[in-house]
């Protein structure tokens, strides 16, 4: 579409004086045109072009129009489609507008009507391809096209999450801390039928346990000392849409019974009121504990976490995702170097070794704090080895069974170079911190060609 052009119109009329009338018409309102015979070139036509309105004769060669609208409509749901008839009957008009039409007009009778119906069918059209855009950039924000990774374990939990997601039906998310368990409710609750309405997430361990009411539930005024207003708690803004309990482990006993009631009737009472709130919430929740384990030995309802637990999905470690830890590490480079606005290409082989030996033991948030400390450590184009903190080098060596001289001369060595850099090449500052001698440290230096 060229920037003078109002949009790209389709006719696809059989006639074709006429169509090649209202082509030009409509050329000199300043729109773009394409043309077709019959319902297969029409068709053809909106598989090659991005078009906005398409003007259809309901008498076609080889299809009907109306017939032609539904199949248009189930393609390409932001196009619009005005119908033309030749005799405008209303059963016509009915049925096209039910297969999703614009409108219809009759024609050569309508013809003062045509410009302006294009005009209205167009900025619909314009104003639904925006939101169709708006809604594709919000997937990749929040959706499970931001989930990176293939291997088994986390392509199980991305099945399990998308066949769930379109239900109304409660979630646990089980994994270790890190493991992006607030990234799949996201995703869930994007691709969801409750997707336009509010996520909300709070974590249940960062609160006490009554603050953490009045954050869920909210309170009226003069409940307590320093309620001078009624305040909606998190379930009421959430309203319609999805709230997300991390770290639901940590609930206070109290809490978990007035939650269960929740679950169970979308009711509850505000701190200091006397009547119900009624929402309509989606919860999904998640932990790093056993809560069968807990609930076993009373420190968890176990009647709410047969509510919390109807459908359970796992997200692996990073431990067990080491195919995956070469595309995260790629996404957070990216990330990084564009937020301190530096080019970094990439990282080394050893670099990348040396993070898929590592344990991880604080997951995915680890790793991203791990490269977003190298990225702006980094003065050149690549990350490499020498940019890890010291416990990387000495997971490396672990996983070669075996501490040769000349393995942990390469872990001092590296700890050096880190020591340095720290104190901007001072050598006697670097000494100091390294507990050795100026002269050790000069020694040292020549060993490894440092100097």
């Amino acid at each position: 579409m060229s920037t003078a052009s109002k949009g790209k119109l389709l006719i696809i009329d059989d006639e074709d004086r006429l169509r090649k009338l209202l082509a030009r018409i409509l050329q000199l309102e300043g729109y773009d045109l394409l043309e077709a015979a019959t319902g297969k070139e029409g068709l053809r036509q909106l598989e090659s072009a991005t078009v906005d309105v398409v003007i259809c004769d309901v008498k076609l060669p080889d299809t009907n129009g109306i017939e032609l609208t539904k199949i248009i409509k189930t393609n390409n749901p932001a196009v619009e489609i005005i119908v033309l008839t030749a005799y405008g009957t209303i059963n016509d008009g009915v049925t096209a507008i039910k297969n999703g039409a614009f409108d219809y007009i009759t024609k050569g009778d309508d013809n003062e009507k045509i410009i302006p119906l294009v005009s209205k069918a167009m900025d619909k059209a314009i104003l639904q391809r925006r939101v169709l855009e708006l809604e594709n950039k919000l997937n990749l924000k929040f959706g499970f096209e931001r989930i990176i990774g293939s291997s088994a374990g986390i392509a199980d939990a991305i099945k399990l999450a998308q066949r769930v997601a379109v239900t109304d039906t409660t979630v646990l998310l089980l994994g270790e801390t890190g493991t992006g368990k607030e990234v799949f409710a996201e995703a869930i609750h994007q691709a969801s039928p409750r997707n336009a309405k509010p996520f909300v997430a709070i974590n249940c361990s960062a609160f006490s346990k009554e603050l953490l009411e009045s954050e869920l539930f909210g309170h009226k005024a003069g409940a307590f000392t320093g309620a001078i207003k009624d305040k909606k708690g998190l379930f009421e803004e959430a309203n319609g849409g999805t709230i997300f309990l991390d770290e639901i482990g940590e609930l206070d006993h109290d809490l978990q019974a007035k939650l269960l009631r929740v679950l169970e009737s979308q009711q509850f009472i505000k701190i200091g009121d006397t009547k119900t709130t009624q929402v309509s919430v989606r919860i999904l929740a998640a932990t790093n504990r056993d809560l069968q384990d807990e609930a076993a030995k009373g420190n968890f309802r176990s009647d709410l976490f047969y509510r919390l637990s109807v459908f359970q999905i796992t997200l692996p470690p990073v431990r067990d995702r080491k195919k995956d830890i070469a595309p995260l590490a790629k996404s957070f480079v990216q990330t990084y170097a564009t937020k301190v606005n530096k080019h970094i290409t990439g990282f080394t082989a050893d670099f990348l070794q040396k993070l898929e030996a590592y344990n991880w033991p604080g997951n995915i948030r680890e790793l991203k704090n791990v490269i977003e400390r190298a990225v702006i450590l980094c003065d050149g184009n690549e990350l490499d080895a020498s940019l890890l903190p010291y416990e990387f080098n000495i997971a490396s060596i672990k996983t070669e069974n075996s501490a040769s001289a000349f393995e942990l001369a390469i872990i001092e060595e590296q700890h050096i170079k880190r020591v340095l850099n720290h104190t901007s090449g001072n050598r006697a500052e670097a000494a100091r911190l390294l507990n050795i001698g100026i002269a050790t440290l000069y020694r040292k230096l020549k060993e490894y060609g440092l100097e």
